[in-house]
């Protein structure tokens, strides 16, 4: 760990997500895919994720950068790595299990059209943790958006 100018401890750019040398993101498995996704989106560093999470960041770390996963991690270190990276537990959960070679289907939309969405997957994996009310907001959001763009072609 290195200090910057206000004192606070960084991961040195050799262990930072997406730091020179790092393998390309095709050549990770699906949990390395988010945790490197989630850490250059919220510009968190191991050490950040790992406090919010509880986790041990030698824990962290192993699972962001070791390729092939013997089996997936402990049900404590999901959920404790759901909360670091701020993501659904049944995100966390499949990408796991699917960088272990098996697959996890947490009532799986029929007919995925694009299985590497991410964004899709998160939003797929988070109805569940809703409040009916906020689905209910966030059906609302959708159907006014499916009626903004239905209406925008016949437009200008």
């Amino acid at each position: 760990m290195t200090a910057d100018a206000a004192g606070n401890r960084q991961d040195p750019p050799a262990e930072r997500p997406g730091a020179a040398g790092a393998e390309p993101e095709t050549a990770l498995n699906p949990l390395q895919r988010l945790i490197q996704q989630r850490l250059r989106e919220r510009r968190w560093s191991y050490g950040e994720v790992a406090k919010r999470g509880g986790l041990a960041r030698s824990t962290l770390y192993t699972l962001a950068t070791t390729r092939n996963l013997a089996r997936p991690p402990r049900p404590a270190t999901i959920d404790a790595l759901a909360k670091g990276l701020d993501v659904p537990v049944s995100a966390v959960r499949a990408a796991a299990a699917e960088s272990t070679g098996l697959h996890y289907y947490d009532d799986a939309p029929a007919g995925r059209e694009r299985p590497a969405d991410q964004e899709r997957e998160l939003l797929v994996a988070s109805i569940d943790e809703l409040t009916p009310e906020d689905r209910r907001h966030v059906a609302a959001l959708v159907e006014s958006l499916r009626n903004r763009a239905a209406q925008e072609p016949g437009e200008g």
